[in-house]
């Protein structure tokens, strides 16, 4: 489980498809690293295999190469990255599982005096997920949903955020991992399940 903190943005070293492996440069995260331990990249949730003092490798599956923005990486692409939650640790961001439920595309930014605008369309099966005011996640961020739209929603960016994740460099045709609440998700399993309307 991760919080949507970002701890700092890495650098992709390699990444062998065939092989199904993410090579990942960074520093911060390597703190307390081991093998088998949970790093969330880009906002999927990765397992580590190897490590050394400037990195780490890890399996990556074609389901999650598929789905994901991680199969169009390339070598200097930054992505942001954090390690698992403690949990003695403060939960700042919201719950954030690192399953990735979809690819949303950026369609506008605009800045403002202290904060930035993205506009985003979202996949039709997600959009039953988005509310004003609740969570979601882009490429690992935790963001709250500023406003819903007819094909999506859009993000409000402080300057932290523009800073601290790779949010900042985004441009009208990106795409972004997305991962929307867990709750929705739950609230959405139940309705079906009692057949109540949704």
């Amino acid at each position: 489980m991760f919080t949507g903190i970002i701890e700092e943005i890495g650098t992709v070293r390699d990444l062998s498809p065939g092989r199904a492996r993410l090579s990942v440069a960074a520093r911060t995260v390597l703190g307390d690293i081991r093998h088998g331990c949970s790093i969330a990249v880009a906002g999927v949730c990765l397992t580590v295999v190897e490590h050394d003092s400037g990195g780490f490798v890890a399996d990556v599956m074609g389901e999650t190469l598929r789905w994901t923005t991680l199969g169009a990486l390339t070598t200097g692409d930054q992505v942001n990255l954090e390690r698992a939650v403690r949990v003695d640790g403060r939960l700042d961001g919201h719950v954030v599982q690192g399953h990735v439920d979809g690819v949303a595309q950026v369609t506008d930014r605009v800045a403002h005096d202290r904060w930035e605008v993205l506009t985003l369309t979202a996949p039709e099966s997600l959009r039953g997920h988005l509310a004003r005011k609740g969570a979601v996640t882009l490429d690992g961020t935790s963001l709250t949903v500023s406003a819903v739209t007819e094909d999506g929603f859009e993000v409000s960016l402080i300057p932290e955020t523009l800073a601290a994740t790779t949010l900042g460099r985004l441009r009208p045709g990106d795409r972004v991992n997305l991962e929307t609440d867990v709750l929705a998700k739950y609230v959405e399993r139940l309705l079906a399940a009692s057949g109540a309307p949704r």
